[in-house]
């Protein structure tokens, strides 16, 4: 199971995003339900702990979703 980053879309939705530069999925309408679908994909979500810190290779800008 892989860390997967649930982010705000450019168009006030939400994808899912990979560390490993493939594209992202989405939209979704809400964070929840980026969060569920990436569950169901088999990944653990993360979510931004703070909206405008989310660097992707700082671990402490991101929790767990779970």
């Amino acid at each position: 199971m892989s860390n997967v980053y649930v982010e705000p879309a450019p168009n006030d939705k939400y994808q899912i995003e990979f560390a490993d530069g493939t594209p992202a999925i989405g939209p979704f309408s809400t964070q929840k339900d980026a969060i569920d679908r990436a569950k169901k994909m088999g990944h653990r979500p993360l979510v931004a702990r703070v909206r405008h810190l989310n660097d992707k290779k700082i671990p402490d800008h991101w929790r767990s979703a779970e």
